[in-house]
């Protein structure tokens, strides 16, 4: 029966066990998206509020997504087991 972690025994002793499934963090799938490449992307930093206290520069400065740093990306992967 497949979705079962293990096999109870009207199975058969060839049952196969499955692994659970593995859940995406919801505030990772909100905020970060894989590219192509396998890299990470993101909205910018600072761009959320606050904003009256900066200058025209650092506003449009900030438009836009970046690529995370590649010291981030392993934890933000483990955040999103399949890719999301």
């Amino acid at each position: 029966m497949p979705g079962r972690f293990f096999p109870s025994p009207e199975d058969g002793p060839r049952a196969r066990c499955e692994m659970p499934k593995l859940k995406t963090k919801s505030g990772a799938k909100k905020r970060f998206k894989l590219t192509a490449l396998g890299r990470i992307k993101a909205g910018v930093i600072g761009k959320r509020h606050r904003l009256i206290s900066h200058n025209a520069k650092y506003i449009r400065q900030k438009r836009g997504t970046q690529i995370i740093a590649r010291s981030d990306q392993d934890m933000i992967k483990s955040y999103m087991p399949y890719g999301s």
